[in-house]
């Protein structure tokens, strides 16, 4: 991404800094190799709700995956249109299942028996007949943070593919429910395809199960997913979309007319966005030395979450600045404030800017005014 210094000097700080061409360039991958296929995006809006971020989605055509009501009527206010919504969550209030039906989004991805039944009565109290997808819990181990996995038994999201039937017959003996597919997601930031491949030989298993029974899906959903390089990001500024998607093409067994949804979010908007922060002290400790920003982790709580690292560079510092070691923090009363540890960074100095890369994922969606700071603000240039 591009982040033009004289616009970040004059703004105030902790800002998240959007380059708008490359979000663009990321869409127009991502349209470019889905065309001819039977391959539907939705993006996640909990990666990045900004409005600006919002549209500039919107218009290059993709759908939208929610997974709260108040993210439905974003999702609707930025201009994505209703029916292709997909509403996912394992804790669907009746209020947000009401106001689904009401805004006549594309389907619903079910997470559980209960849900079915809560929904097939909603929907005849208010005369609805909703599209279903069914979430199934593969039980599939995706190799990455226990925080951001979503497809193991452990795992509170999904129906349990032994209750799986039981949910089909349900559905497809209501009068208010229409089936329409299946839904899978198997946990972020994956970063390999083995787990891809094996969630395709567990879909491809249960369509041929099914067809057996003349149970046939028009919509399979395999969630998303797909990482992106936080160590490089200007290497690596556009994930690889094409891997990705031929991945699911060549090992799903698709039926003529089948439709494939994606449920992408990080990798589509992660990279175009990064906190801007100044340096309000650089702290000499007796073993160590801090850089302390004006940034904490209340405006990028990925790394006190997850231990997530996002790369840190001084953006104002002499190019032959010699180099030093330092902990990069924040402000909070936490000792989990940090960014980074023993970072090499240029001798840095009160007043410099620093910018935490590949924050436009997760980074201002999961803000929070904790220690009653303001919520950082925003600039898509």
């Amino acid at each position: 991404m591009k982040i033009d210094l004289t616009l970040a000097e004059g703004l105030k700080t902790p800002l998240y800094y959007y380059d708008r061409s490359l979000l663009e360039a990321t869409l127009k991958e991502i349209n470019d190799c889905i065309k001819g296929t039977p391959i539907k995006v939705h993006y996640a809006i909990k990666a990045n709700c900004n409005p600006k971020i919002l549209k500039v989605i919107a218009d290059a055509g993709l759908g939208a995956d929610c997974v709260s009501g108040r993210e439905i009527s974003t999702a609707i206010k930025a201009g994505f249109q209703p029916d292709t919504i997909c509403y996912a969550g394992v804790g669907k209030t009746d209020r947000e299942l009401i106001g689904g039906m009401k805004a006549g989004i594309a389907y619903f991805n079910v997470e559980s028996l209960e849900e079915l039944e809560v929904l097939a009565g909603l929907a005849e109290e208010y005369g609805y007949k909703p599209n279903v997808c069914l979430r199934v819990n593969p039980n599939i181990d995706a190799h990455t943070h226990h925080y951001i996995t979503t497809g193991l038994e452990e795992n509170k999201f999904g129906i349990h593919l032994s209750m799986l039937g039981q949910a089909i017959d349900f559905t497809k003996k209501s009068s208010f429910l229409n089936l329409v597919g299946l839904h899978f997601h198997i946990g972020s930031q994956i970063t390999i395809t083995e787990p891809f491949k094996v969630l395709c030989e567990k879909i491809n298993a249960l369509q041929k199960e099914y067809a057996e029974k003349g149970i046939e899906f028009k919509i399979i959903n395999v969630g998303g997913g797909l990482g992106i390089d936080y160590d490089n990001p200007d290497e690596n500024p556009i994930p690889d979309f094409k891997g990705y998607f031929d991945t699911l093409l060549q090992n799903l067994k698709l039926k003529p007319g089948q439709e494939l949804h994606c449920e992408l979010g990080r990798s589509v908007v992660a990279q175009c966005g990064a906190l801007i922060s100044k340096v309000t002290y650089v702290k000499k400790g007796v073993d160590r030395q801090f850089i302390i920003l004006d940034a904490g982790m209340n405006d990028l709580m990925r790394p006190a979450l997850y231990g997530a690292h996002h790369k840190i560079e001084n953006l104002t510092a002499p190019k032959d600045a010699a180099i030093e070691c330092y902990d990069v923090v924040g402000p909070i009363c936490e000792s989990s404030d940090t960014f980074g540890k023993d970072e090499k960074l240029p001798i840095t100095k009160r007043g410099d800017l620093i910018a935490l890369r590949s924050a436009g994922a997760y980074g201002e969606s999961m803000a929070s005014t904790y220690n009653i700071r303001t919520l950082p603000e925003s600039v898509l240039v």
